[in-house]
């Protein structure tokens, strides 16, 4: 009969070092096996590969004499004889340069603009003693889901006199409403009684605003600053519609012009016409220009963008 008993009664759950049942572990809290390392590192490498692999090439036609693309029939993979040329004639003053140039104080001078009205905004609308901040939030909000659309927007910078003017390329676009929620959710993250000690030591606004928030939301502001030059740096729509001047033309145009419409920019014609240059080479230059701006910031933002971005978006 007592056989019977112990043969019915379950065995007690295995017990840890303290004594209490030790819980079975989810599978992915188990350490990697080696099959599942090197699987990782293959999935990496490949992705890695995926994306370098084009850069790769386009670099290296850049910097392929007429010769060598010739030979290779189009695109380049190894390296023969490497040359600047392609570099120099693009820099040597013609319409690239100024495109460029176009391009450089566009950005500079659209990013501080941006930056300035979205942290002035987003503090305001953090405030929640500021008078009306409610329903400007609901406003900004409503642009997020309704436009005005671009036959509305065109006549209105029309009316405004910016056409044909380089504040066509920055006022259209000025503001994101998403990158003002992001810094407004950052903001609503910083202690209040910090803010509050700071307001009885008898500092304004401006103040707490200068010295105390900003240098607290320097990880968010890094990259709301990434995101707005980006954006200002890669456009080419506002200049297609509102510029009819080919000299105000920023470089991602001259970009278009070239890759697209086999257009070549002023300056080069001759120069690819009697052989000097390869229309290939020239095309991998200019797509590398405006490619290395945007490669050369984005690891010194990198680092600032998880806390950046998930903080303000879990505290907003």
């Amino acid at each position: 009969m007592s056989a019977l008993i112990d043969k019915t009664v379950d065995k007690p759950p295995a017990r840890g070092r303290s004594g209490w049942a030790a819980p079975e572990r989810p599978v992915w809290e188990e350490p990697p096996s080696t099959a599942g390392l090197a699987g990782k590192g293959i999935v990496i490498g490949g992705a890695c590969l995926a994306v370098l692999f084009p850069l790769w090439i386009v670099v290296v036609t850049s910097l392929s004499t007429k010769q060598t693309i010739t030979e290779a029939g189009g695109l380049v993979v190894v390296p023969k004889a490497l040359t600047f040329i392609a570099y120099e004639e693009l820099l040597s003053g013609g319409q690239v340069t100024r495109a460029a140039i176009v391009s450089i104080g566009v950005t500079l001078v659209g990013t501080l603009f941006s930056m300035t009205v979205s942290v002035l905004a987003a503090y305001g609308l953090s405030r929640s003693g500021s008078v009306g901040h409610r329903w400007m939030l609901m406003t900004l909000l409503a642009t997020m889901f309704f436009g005005a659309g671009l036959i509305p927007t065109y006549l209105l910078v029309q009316s405004l006199g910016l056409t044909d003017t380089y504040l066509a390329l920055i006022l259209p676009s000025a503001v994101s409403v998403f990158n003002i929620l992001v810094l407004r959710g950052f903001f609503m993250g910083i202690s209040p009684e910090l803010i509050d000690s700071a307001r009885i030591d008898g500092a304004g606004d401006w103040r707490i605003l200068w010295q105390i928030v900003i240098p607290l939301s320097r990880a968010v502001i890094a990259v709301i600053t990434l995101f707005y030059a980006v954006g200002y740096w890669s456009a080419w729509f506002n200049a297609s519609i509102y510029l009819t001047d080919q000299d105000m033309m920023p470089l991602q145009n001259v970009m278009i012009q070239l890759v697209q419409k086999q257009e070549a920019p002023v300056g080069l014609g001759q120069a690819i016409k009697t052989g000097e240059l390869s229309s290939l080479a020239v095309q991998m230059a200019v797509m590398v220009m405006a490619l290395l701006p945007v490669a050369v910031v984005s690891p010194f933002v990198q680092r600032h963008f998880k806390k950046g971005m998930l903080t303000g978006a879990v505290k907003g």
